[in-house]
């Protein structure tokens, strides 16, 4: 069975009959938004049965999936997580798992994963993720499935859209610790670090010290400066305020270093590095060199979970509804995506391991600077 453009021009012809969707990577608020609305339109609008893999990418090696219906997704608008599940190491590809003897062994699931897929006879698999879940989504589109992604990820990096859902429920989150933050650190005269997600980039950081009244925040995009970072504690606590709010993203690094990097039990698992502890490392850095009481608070996966903000849950429900209607249409191979004020197509080749970083000179940046922030430059 092979999808050529002849094949995608049939069902578009024919209609949407039966569809799946799986949910890959990390968790984020909106991802029961998304799968409420692919349910709801494809079976309303378009009469399609819809499958749900379960926990992304594995569900299609293991032969996991559920059917659902409009009934049984009424109640997860306002639910974090995914009902589907999730995980971020099912790469057919290269699936890693240990034997009975704790050995790391690395199989090749995807001719498994080609095959279960034609057993379900899927008209189109909409694929829920981040950069690795949609490279995963592209790979198997160039071996014939007929796949739409739809960009999530709480660490708003993804190039071809404006904003990806998860973020600014992750961004509140952020924004809500420093308030409070704030106002013990204010009590205690202290300096508080707090430690944000974003891997490699600093959209969750900026965004939220911005409107968290961060006066630092350190990104990776923007090597610190530590002599910079404590002249504005100095200038601050000679000024009247003898404390301060810093806000770092997970991937900062000093200049002339490299990002911090933390052990874990997933690590092994991932075979990825994970980034962690550089909230604790500027704390001691700090705390050796000025006559202030340090505190560090790393909010960790606080960000992906919870109730979704009405903002992801309105761009997931545009999502889903969308990437139906291009699927109606036989344009496979793309990810739908927020430009502007639209929803629009982009093509899923075009994402291939492209990261969208914040502009060290662009205007957000300069933003903050100009309210007197300071970027550890």
């Amino acid at each position: 069975m092979t999808w050529s453009g002849n094949r995608y021009q049939q069902l578009f012809l024919m209609g949407l009959k039966r569809v799946g969707i799986l949910t890959g990577g990390g968790d984020c608020s909106g991802l029961n938004a998304v799968i409420r609305a692919v349910t709801r339109s494809a079976i309303i609008s378009h009469g399609a049965e819809v499958i749900g893999i379960e926990e992304g990418f594995e569900g299609l090696i293991f032969d996991r999936n559920r059917k659902l219906t409009v009934a049984g997704t009424k109640d997860i608008l306002p639910l974090g997580g995914t009902i589907l599940g999730t995980t971020n190491k099912g790469d057919p590809f290269a699936y890693r798992h240990f034997d009975k003897d704790g050995r790391l062994t690395i199989q090749d699931y995807s001719q498994k994963t080609i095959e279960n897929f034609k057993r379900l006879e899927l008209d189109c698999l909409f694929v829920v993720g981040g950069d690795g879940t949609l490279q995963l989504g592209y790979k198997f589109f160039e071996k014939g499935f007929p796949v739409i992604g739809i960009p999530k990820t709480i660490d708003n990096d993804l190039v071809g859209t404006d904003y990806t859902f998860g973020f600014q429920t992750a961004v509140q989150i952020a924004c809500d610790a420093l308030d409070r933050l704030q106002t013990t650190g204010e009590s205690h005269h202290r300096v508080m670090v707090l430690e944000v997600m974003g891997r490699g980039t600093g959209w969750i950081a900026l965004e939220a010290g911005i409107s968290g009244g961060a006066h630092v925040i350190l990104i990776p995009e923007i090597s610190y400066d530590l002599g910079k970072v404590l002249e504005k504690i100095h200038l601050r606590k000679e000024g009247g305020s003898p404390f301060s709010v810093i806000v770092v993203a997970e991937g900062a690094k000093e200049i002339g270093g490299e990002a911090i990097t933390s052990e874990a039990a997933s690590t092994r698992l991932q075979g990825v590095a994970q980034l962690g502890g550089v909230g604790d490392h500027i704390a001691r850095q700090l705390s050796d060199r000025i006559n202030l009481e340090v505190r560090c608070t790393v909010l960790g996966h606080t960000q992906r979970g919870g109730t979704p903000l009405a903002f992801d849950r309105i761009l997931g429900t545009r999502l889903g509804t969308q990437a139906v209607e291009a699927a109606a249409e036989g344009k496979f191979g793309t990810m739908v995506a927020l430009k502007s004020q639209d929803i629009v197509l982009v093509p899923l080749e075009s994402l291939a391991g492209i990261v969208r970083y914040v502009p060290a000179d662009g205007q957000l940046v300069r933003t903050a600077e100009l309210i007197g922030i300071c970027l550890g430059r």
